[in-house]
C-alpha cells in the first residue's frame, strides 16, 4: 500500500513529474529548457537542446547551474522537478549574479528618489495600483534611509508602467504566464525603471497576480539587488504568495549592504527561511499525508524526495492557498483521506490539495475540549484503531474517530503512558504502528504497544543530510 499511497500524493502534487509520452510535448518541454537557459543564464541562443547534447557543453553547464541556483539535485538533465521549476510564472530578470546584489554593485547616489507611475491597469482601480505600489516602495524604505515621493508628471527616478509584448526596451514579454516583470539596475535613463506585463491579470488578493507582491520584488531590482536562492526571500525569482508580503532576512541583508540600515531605533527584522540540515531544526507541527511525511515551521512544509538533494522546502501555501502559517498541530484520519491542522482553537480540513467547506471550524464544539484548553500542541491518529491523541500541555486527551466523541477518562498525563518523551510534545506522527515525538531538537521512536522508546534522534534525521 505505501507505493500506492505515493502514487497518489504525486497525482495531487503540483507539477508534472515525468515526461509525459506525447513526442510534441516532449519538444514542447525541450523548447522550455532552451528558452529558460536562454532569457535567465545567458545561453547563447543557437547552441542544441538539452535533448540533443551528446558531451558536456554549455547548455548541460548552464542547466546545472540553473538547477543548482534552485537547490534542485544538479544533474544537468532536465527531470521533472527542474522543468517544474521553469514552468512556474516569474520574474523577467536573469538569476546568473552571484549574491543578493546586482554585478558591479549599481546603486542610488541620492537617498531621497521619485517614482511615477506612467499609466494603469484596467484589472485594478487607479486607487489599487496607487495604494500597492506606495506599500511597495514602504517595504524598503523602513529598513533604508531611502524615502520615495510620488510624482505625477515629468521624469523620475523610478518610473513605472504596464506594457505589452515589444514595448521597446530589447526586453519584450511573452504573454500570459511567464514571465510576469522586469525592473532595471539604479542609474540614468531606463535605470530603475518597472515595467509590468499588461497581459497578465492583476489583482489584489491570492488571484493569479498579486500586484502589490510582484511591485515589491522588482523594486529590489530598481534598488540594485539581483535574486537571491533563498526560497524566503522576497527576492526569489519565482512568484509565490503566501498571502502576506514582507522582507525576510535576506532581503533585508541584501539592501542594507548597499545603502545601510534605516535611522529607525527599533531596527525591523525579517523572517528567516528554516536550513532542512541545522542541527538546531525543530518543527511546528508533522503529519502524513497520503504516504509521505510532510514537517511545518512558520510559512514552510519541508518533506523528503529524491529531487532535491537535502528536502524539498516550500511555502505551505503552495498546496493550500487558504492554511494560516504558524500552525500548531496536525494529523491524518487515513480511513477518511483527511488532514487536520490546528492553530489556536481553530481546525482545518482538506481532502488532498481541496479545502473542504465549512472550515474553520471550533475544537471545543467539534471534540468536546474544556475551554481553558486554547491551543493543540501535537496530534497523531492511529490508523489500526482509529484513536486520536491530543497533547496539551502536560496532558493529553484520546478521541475516538469513529464514533466521533471523546473517550471517557480523559486527559491523562503524559509521562504516565508516554514515559521518557517529557512532559511537553512538539510535533508528532505515526509510521508502521510507531510513534515518533519531537520535542525541540530531539525525537523519540516510540513504542505504543511496550510503552518503550525505541530509539533517540536529532528532530532532522528524515532528511538527507550529510553528517558534518
Amino acid at each position: 500500500m505505501p507505493n500506492f499511497h505515493l502514487l497518489l500524493l504525486l497525482l495531487w502534487a503540483v507539477g508534472s513529474h515525468g515526461f509525459p509520452a506525447t513526442s510534441k510535448t516532449q519538444e514542447e518541454d525541450e523548447e522550455v529548457v532552451q528558452k529558460y537557459l536562454e532569457n535567465y543564464y545567458n545561453l547563447k541562443t543557437g547552441w542544441r537542446k538539452i535533448s540533443k547534447q551528446t558531451g558536456p557543453g554549455q547548455s548541460v553547464e548552464k542547466l546545472k547551474q540553473m538547477q543548482e541556483f534552485f537547490g534542485l539535485k544538479v544533474t544537468g538533465k532536465p527531470d521533472a522537478e527542474t522543468l517544474k521549476i521553469m514552468k512556474q510564472p516569474r520574474c523577467g530578470v536573469p538569476d546568473v549574479a552571484n549574491f543578493v546584489l546586482t554585478p558591479g554593485n549599481p546603486r542610488w547616489e541620492q537617498a531621497q528618489l521619485t517614482y511615477r507611475i506612467e499609466n494603469y491597469t484596467p484589472d485594478l482601480s487607479r486607487a489599487d495600483v496607487d495604494h500597492a505600489i506606495e506599500k511597495a516602495f514602504q517595504l524598503w524604505s523602513d529598513v533604508t534611509p531611502l524615502t520615495f515621493t510620488k510624482v505625477s508628471e515629468g521624469q523620475a527616478d523610478i518610473m513605472l508602467s504596464f506594457v505589452r509584448r515589444d514595448h521597446d526596451d530589447n526586453n519584450a514579454f511573452d504573454g500570459p504566464g511567464g514571465q510576469l516583470a522586469h525592473a532595471y539596475q539604479p542609474g540614468s535613463g531606463i535605470g530603475g525603471d518597472v515595467h509590468f506585463d499588461e497581459d497578465e491579470r492583476w489583482t489584489k488578493d491570492f488571484r493569479n497576480y498579486n500586484l502589490f507582491r510582484v511591485a515589491a520584488h522588482e523594486l529590489g531590482h530598481s534598488l540594485g539587488l539581483a535574486h537571491s536562492t533563498d526560497i524566503g526571500a522576497l527576492m526569489y525569482p519565482s512568484y509565490m504568495f503566501s498571502g502576506d508580503v514582507q522582507l525576510a532576512q535576506d532581503d533585508i541583508n541584501g539592501i542594507q549592504a548597499i545603502y545601510g540600515a534605516s535611522q529607525n531605533p527599533n531596527q525591523p527584522v525579517g523572517p528567516q527561511t528554516p536550513q532542512v540540515c541545522d542541527s538546531k531544526l525543530t518543527f511546528d507541527a508533522i503529519t502524513t499525508v497520503r504516504g509521505e511525511i510532510m514537517f511545518f515551521q512558520d510559512r514552510f512544509y519541508m518533506r523528503a524526495t529524491p529531487f532535491y538533494p537535502e528536502a524539498e522546502l516550500n511555502f505551505i501555501s503552495v498546496f493550500w492557498p487558504h492554511l494560516p502559517n504558524g500552525l500548531q498541530a496536525a494529523y491524518e484520519v487515513a480511513h477518511r483521506d483527511q488532514v487536520l491542522f490546528f492553530k489556536g482553537n481553530k481546525y482545518w480540513a482538506v481532502q488532498g490539495q481541496d479545502m473542504l467547506p465549512g472550515y474553520p471550524k471550533d475544537i471545543h464544539s467539534s471534540f468536546g475540549f474544556p475551554r481553558s484548553v486554547k491551543h493543540i500542541d501535537a496530534a497523531v491518529s492511529a490508523e489500526q484503531t482509529g484513536k486520536t491523541y491530543f497533547f496539551v500541555a502536560n496532558k493529553y486527551w484520546r478521541y475516538d474517530e469513529y464514533k466521533r466523541s471523546m473517550d471517557a477518562g480523559y486527559p491523562k498525563k503524559i509521562a504516565d503512558d508516554f514515559p521518557g518523551i517529557g512532559n511537553k510534545v512538539d510535533a508528532v506522527f505515526e509510521k508502521d504502528g510507531f510513534f515518533y515525538f519531537f520535542h525541540g531538537t530531539r525525537q523519540y521512536k516510540f513504542d505504543p504497544k511496550t510503552q518503550r522508546i525505541l530509539t533517540l534522534q536529532k528532530a532532522n534525521s528524515w532528511f538527507n543530510c550529510r553528517k558534518k
